[in-house]
């Protein structure tokens, strides 16, 4: 991410110097820079690297963590928005049923060549939630589609839908 706006700059600064995360939520409707409804599911992100680039911007790596409902929000005088949220209980680690083994094997060749930003991550591609996360998450599918599977807990479902997509 390519940070510039000063209520987002103080927000990177305090969750690094605190060691904090900051919530991310994708917009329903409006705008970013303007009022906007959110989902109220979102995802909970860690800044994992920082760089200034060339033209004096910040440039960030942020990890997702932890999913997260919204129970209140306030829009700060700053345009920055708050709120208060409830963690989501981590799905289960399951084991990868036989019938989707294969999106195992396609998972693991495509990160190979994701580069720099996955040669670090603890891969569990037995597991059948890790790998229906990775998944939605590298899948060139739509925001709202992303956000569905977010919110819900079917991961044989999960895996069903990916199986289609890939095969389409």
């Amino acid at each position: 991410m390519r940070v510039f706006e000063p209520r987002y700059l103080d927000m990177i600064s305090r969750c690094m110097k605190d060691g904090v995360p900051f919530g991310v939520l994708l917009i329903k409707d409006g705008q970013e820079a303007g009022p906007a409804t959110t989902h109220t599911v979102g995802t909970l992100a860690t800044v994992a690297d920082w760089y200034q680039g060339s033209d004096g911007l910040l440039g960030i790596t942020a990890i997702g963590t932890d999913r997260f409902r919204l129970l209140t929000a306030d829009r700060q005088d700053d345009g920055l928005n708050v709120g208060e949220v409830e963690l989501l209980p981590p799905l289960p680690p399951l084991p990868l049923p036989a019938d989707f083994v294969g999106l195992q094997h396609i998972l693991e060749s495509v990160m190979n060549d994701l580069g720099r930003l996955y040669e670090d991550l603890e891969r569990c591609c037995d597991d059948a939630v890790w790998v229906a996360y990775r998944f939605v998450e590298i899948l060139p599918i739509g925001l709202e589609e992303k956000q569905r599977w977010l919110e819900n807990d079917d991961v044989p479902a999960c895996l069903k839908m990916i199986e289609d997509v890939l095969h389409n």
